[in-house]
């Protein structure tokens, strides 16, 4: 036994070794000594958060980018309170490791057989466990040092292998005591697939792609998740097919690429590319989920598209199981299928909107059409769960990897702390830029102080409509084609959003014109030190053109 190196060591190493480099805390006692004595000492920056829900945010847009996040928390009041952070981090497929600063076994003991009870217990060692055990492919206790390497590394390694959280209770006297240091690195388990079901899938595959006059592919958020972008990139000009991508999957591609049609999300798509997904006689979804939010209205067909994910493919009433998307992309590389002699029509470029007089009100299809001008190769863009989907969905982003949408598990107040993440996850110097519905930054606001605090710069957009817009819509858009009331549950408070940099310290602009806003974007794209908030007021039936199909 190597005296000299600790539990708490090992946990800061291994971390590093998968490419952390800065964790999300909130100050706890059962937590603090292992973040002041090791994590401060090490390669990995401390950013202190405003509270766990951000923490837990932040991680996730820091490990969409990144590959791994992590926040620590203390037990059960901070770890309960970044639950939401972390299922929406398993529904999406995000690395997020959760480190809960847990009682000691004494403490433990203590409560569990005398009543005798320390802060924040509920109701003994079982409470977080079991709570993490349904959110994360793995939650583990590490209540003995002798055992601590072989249960962080298999923690660990479910993480990077899974690409989902999991869970490691820190016990608060386990952090100094001695163990082994690490053997050797870790690696994702190996991807496994059924020989004989991945060669029939493959031979039905080029198939149709060999005989359909008229395919398409449809690229889906797994070819991120499994970082699968340069051998699906080469599958695509060795097909020399046109390809959508989905919502969770824009931008994962270039959208500068020639053979990239546009965003395919239901009746929300633009109609050059709802007609050559109505036209295409078969469909091959590469590690595409099918989500209410991904299909939008959209009656999909099963009998021409075959879907390859979640380590099947399923295509018509053909179903076979333990074929993962990966060995399935080599195999179509191996059978050298080209069609070079497709003859698709041309998707119709993006246009330049016309340019709005100064004076004019802002709406919401019309802020889309303006904010174009501003995104180029150097910047990422982020989306919340909001009317925001409808019109970030048809905004071109020319970088890959360029585009951040929390749009299958859609909690309303990600993006703002999840911009903490991006930023420090970016190392391109890339300017990030999200938009916000206000309903959902009232949920999350305080990112603007943990941002300021650490110099970060992203301009965040709040879309000021003075309502829950996307709620009304899902449950009842005809409201805004009519002199009818919102409903009551979906009127928000007002707030006066831009002066809220005045409050964390940072710089912020009121806009409800063109010109107004063309002003305040001078001024956000000259501010490198802080973050800019840019509230955008509008008026509260004005939404996206892609959103009207619902309306009527």
């Amino acid at each position: 036994m190597n005296t000299d190196y600790t539990v708490g060591r090992y946990l800061v190493d291994r971390l590093r070794e998968l490419g952390l480099g800065h964790l999300f805390s909130i100050a706890g006692d059962y937590s603090i000594e292992w973040v002041n004595r090791y994590v401060q000492q090490s390669q990995i920056e401390v950013i202190e958060e405003v509270n766990e829900l951000n923490a837990g945010f932040a991680a996730d847009g820091y490990a969409r980018i990144r590959g791994i996040g992590a926040l620590c928390v203390t037990y059960s009041a901070g770890a309960l309170s970044a639950v939401n952070a972390i299922a929406g981090a398993f529904v999406e497929k995000v690395p997020v490791v959760l480190i809960n600063g847990t009682p000691s076994i004494k403490r433990t003991l203590a409560f569990e057989q005398t009543g005798f009870s320390s802060h924040h217990f509920i109701s003994g060692r079982e409470t977080d466990l079991q709570t993490f055990e349904h959110l994360t492919v793995a939650a583990v206790r590490v209540d003995n040092p002798d055992l601590a390497p072989m249960i962080i590394d298999y923690a660990l390694t479910q993480c990077i292998s899974e690409k989902r959280p999991v869970y490691i209770e820190l016990l608060e006297d386990m952090v100094d005591l001695s163990c082994q240091p690490p053997q050797g690195t870790l690696r994702p388990a190996r991807i496994m697939s059924d020989p004989a079901n991945l060669e029939q899938s493959v031979e039905q595959i080029n198939r149709k792609l060999e005989s359909a006059s008229k395919p398409l592919i449809w690229v889906g958020v797994e070819v991120d998740r499994l970082g699968l972008h340069e051998k699906t990139s080469t599958l695509l000009h060795q097909l020399n097919i046109p390809y959508v991508s989905e919502l969770l999957s824009k931008a994962v591609l270039d959208e500068d690429d020639t053979l990239f049609a546009g965003v395919f999300d239901g009746q929300a798509s633009s109609a050059a590319v709802k007609d050559l997904a109505e036209d295409a006689d078969f469909i091959l979804a590469l590690g595409v989920w099918l989500t209410d939010l991904n299909t939008l209205g959209w009656e999909t067909d099963y009998d021409k598209t075959a879907f390859v994910s979640l380590d099947t493919v399923k295509y018509g009433t053909y179903f076979s199981p333990q074929v993962s998307l990966e060995h399935l992309i080599d195999g179509l590389l191996a059978g050298k299928v080209s069609r070079d002699n497709l003859k698709w029509p041309q998707v119709q470029a993006h246009g330049v909107a016309p340019v709005a007089a100064s004076d004019t009100a802002i709406t919401y299809q019309g802020f889309y059409d303006f904010i174009p001008q501003y995104v180029d190769e150097y910047t990422i863009v982020g989306s919340d769960a909001s009317l925001n989907y409808f019109g970030s969905l048809l905004l071109k982003v020319p970088s890959a990897g360029g585009f951040i949408a929390q749009s299958s598990y859609s909690a309303i107040g990600y993006i703002g702390p999840a911009a903490t993440g991006i930023c420090l996850a970016n190392n391109d110097d890339k300017r990030v830029m999200v938009f916000s519905g206000d309903g959902g930054f009232q949920m999350s606001a305080q990112c603007l102080s943990t941002q300021t605090r650490f110099g970060l710069n992203p301009i965040i957009f709040v879309i000021n409509n003075g309502v829950y817009g996307v709620e009304q819509w899902l449950a009842d858009a005809s409201v805004f084609a009519s002199n009818r009331s919102f409903y009551k549950s979906c009127i928000l408070h007002p707030w006066n959003y831009s002066k809220l940099a005045e409050v964390f310290g940072c710089q912020g602009w009121k806009v409800g014109t063109y010109g107004e806003l063309r002003t305040a974007m001078t001024g956000a794209l000259a501010n490198s030190s802080s973050p800019s908030i840019i509230e955008v007021v509008i008026a509260n039936k004005s939404i996206p053109t892609n959103a009207e199909w619902k309306r009527d």
